[in-house]
């Protein structure tokens, strides 16, 4: 007997999942093993540091918009307020994205806000204040990619909502308009 094949999505996008991935396992590993085996602060302060600042980048400014085709920013306006700026893909575009991609970006980045949070709460019991402040760095950053890309996702699904209803109305006025059409010989 032969067995049905499941067809399973491959990420459109290796690449940038990998350095999406990288960077944040980079930043969290660095960190747990030199703090269990190294005991220079400067340098793991440093490097985890610069770590998590290159995965805030990454996930900001590229995997973000391959991976779920949204991007944010934040500006601050001529009165001295800030102001939340969002971009995404047209409904359509959106609607096609790699599932695959999508569900490593949201799962990597909420899982190591989680991290950066349990090493807190770790620093927290061993009261190393200045463990603490790396951590607080780190979670930091992961913290503001979350909220700036849940917020732009938020505008994205308006936008693929109004998409999906333009769509329908379209629809519905093209087939009421040849309906008419044929029925009165125009």
């Amino acid at each position: 007997m032969d067995r049905p094949q499941v067809v399973s999505e491959n990420y459109a996008n290796p690449i940038t999942c990998l350095f999406h991935v990288l960077f944040k396992a980079a930043a969290l590993a660095f960190y747990i093993l030199f703090s269990l085996f190294v005991k220079s602060f400067v340098i793991i302060f440093v490097i985890t540091v610069l770590l998590a600042a290159l995965d805030f980048w990454v996930v900001k400014n590229v995997s973000g918009r391959i991976l779920v085709g949204l991007r944010w920013w934040n500006e601050i306006d001529d009165e001295g307020n800030s102001v939340w700026k969002f971009e995404c893909l047209d409904g359509e575009s959106l609607a096609r994205m790699n599932k695959k991609d999508s569900w490593l970006f949201w799962w990597t980045i909420y899982l190591n806000a989680a991290a950066w949070i349990i090493l807190g709460v770790f620093s927290l019991i061993r009261l190393e204040a200045d463990y603490l402040l790396v951590v607080g760095v780190c979670m930091t950053l992961s913290i503001a990619n979350i909220v700036g890309f849940t917020k732009c996702n938020k505008d994205a699904k308006k936008n693929i909502r109004a998409f999906v209803e333009n769509s329908a109305q379209n629809a519905i006025t093209s087939r009421i308009t040849t309906s008419l059409q044929s029925a009165f010989g125009i």
